[in-house]
């Protein structure tokens, strides 16, 4: 990465919601995730409300771990963090039949869209026209399916926009890591739900390493 580009030399553009809006809701899925993006609205002056909407996080104790790393970021900057339901009894019949999908593919996109229709009720409900998401920053992620979801979220509300704006660009996925790393977070090592979690101990065995072992992993 350009020497520019770390967080140490970054000059941080101001970014600015799309059509002048005042404020944001920013669904996040984890710390790691969301740090950069944080520290960019932050810096930015945006008024952002985080939403931590995962019930797809397997099992419980996992789910609080990274809530908790999330909510301890969010009070360090001054941003609101919203615990939305560990509804994980829907998240299952919703992704029924699905379970033996790969990574990006059916089961991720019914995923993303259970989280990102509750994040753009959030938004309808609570004065919000503007959300966005810190799930696209990852690489492990597939940011079209992704923003189809949102787009597709957002069109169930009048006057609430899904923000699609590329978080990767510029350094953002290597800034991510430095943040981690400056912040100890949690290191999550799948990617939340009970099959990413099986699907990841099977590759691990595959290849002569050792399963998961939850909860202990610190950047």
């Amino acid at each position: 990465m350009n020497d520019s580009l770390k967080l140490k030399n970054y000059k941080r553009p101001k970014l600015e919601l799309p059509n002048d809006e005042g404020a944001l809701l920013l669904h996040s899925c984890c710390a790691p995730c969301s740090g950069e993006i944080i520290e960019a609205l932050a810096v930015s002056d945006i008024e952002t409300t985080v939403y931590f909407y995962n019930p797809n996080i397997h099992p419980v104790d996992e789910y609080e771990i990274r809530k908790d790393e999330n909510r301890r970021f969010c009070d360090q900057v001054g941003f609101k963090c919203i615990d939305g339901d560990y509804d994980k009894d829907d998240w299952f019949e919703r992704i029924k039949g699905l379970e033996n999908e790969p990574e990006r593919g059916e089961r991720c996109t019914k995923c993303f869209d259970m989280r990102f229709e509750r994040s753009a009720l959030f938004a309808y409900e609570n004065g919000f026209s503007v959300f966005a998401t810190t799930l696209g920053i990852s690489r492990w992620k597939d940011m079209e399916q992704i923003n189809n979801s949102g787009n597709r979220s957002a069109s169930r509300y009048k006057n609430v926009n899904f923000w699609d704006f590329n978080w990767r660009k510029e350094g953002g996925s290597s800034r991510m890591i430095e943040i981690s790393k400056r912040e100890h977070f949690y290191q999550q090592e799948y990617c939340g739900c009970v099959y990413s979690l099986r699907d990841t101990n099977r590759w691990r065995r595959k290849n002569n390493k050792d399963r998961i072992i939850r909860g202990v992993k610190f950047y």
